[in-house]
């Protein structure tokens, strides 16, 4: 069955730890992302671990091989679960990753953000985009080249990386939006039920859970769609 990824996508370690206290044994897996590793550091990794929780360190790492060799060692020694670097920094600093990585901690790498469209690709690269499906499939190609454990790309995009690359290949899919929730700032988002038919191995969920009125019975109405899908409703 498909995994659920809680992202906490808060300002400070009290509001983000207020969030896995109120899901309690209904969350099991979280995301730290760039605003909250930045404000509460570390410490809110080894936090959730002691919670007893599961850690996606979300940094998506994009240096140079040898300073991102260092960051996924250090992540590495926190005891992270999954772990991003970003796909356009290129074979040598993913390969450079992976070698840092160890055995018990999972690379991924970024595709496409799920904020951007064709039209975005074009200005950032500076070329002709006919969709953020071929963007995506190149660099899902060089991560699976370079040692990666999987991708994230959107759900709109995983059906294709599934056939392409098999089911070893981690699928990690952010724009993940319940029906009649709001999509946000993210263009290319799909249901928890659109993701898992797809291929996703894990559904990060964010607002649509933190932000809702009740966050537990939020969550727990993902999970039972996520479980319906893969016929493990019962």
């Amino acid at each position: 069955m498909a995994g659920v990824i809680v992202a906490l996508d808060k300002p400070s370690r009290a509001e983000a730890l207020e969030v896995v206290d109120t899901l309690g044994d209904v969350g099991a897996f979280y995301k730290v992302g760039l605003e909250l590793y930045t404000r509460a550091g570390p410490a809110v990794v080894e936090e959730l671990r002691a919670r007893g929780k599961k850690v996606f360190l979300d940094l998506k790492l994009h240096d140079i091989p040898n300073t991102v060799a260092g960051a996924v060692h250090a992540a590495s020694e926190l005891g992270v679960d999954l772990l991003t670097v970003h796909g356009v920094g290129g074979g040598a600093m993913m390969e450079a990753a992976r070698r840092a990585a160890g055995g018990g901690m999972r690379l991924l790498a970024v595709t496409v953000l799920t904020s951007h469209s064709p039209d975005d690709l074009r200005v950032v690269w500076g070329r002709e985009v006919r969709s953020a499906q071929d963007e995506v499939s190149r660099l899902a190609e060089l991560a699976f080249a370079s040692g990666m454990d999987g991708v994230v790309a959107s759900p709109l995009e995983v059906a294709g990386i599934r056939r392409e690359f098999g089911a070893d290949f981690l699928l990690v899919t952010p724009g993940i939006r319940p029906e009649g929730t709001d999509q946000g700032d993210q263009k290319r988002v799909a249901t928890p039920r659109a993701a898992v038919e797809a291929g996703s191995d894990y559904l990060v969920v964010g607002r649509a859970v933190t932000r809702a009125a009740d966050p537990r019975r939020a969550l727990e109405e993902v999970l039972a769609e996520v479980r319906a899908v893969s016929g493990e409703d019962h």
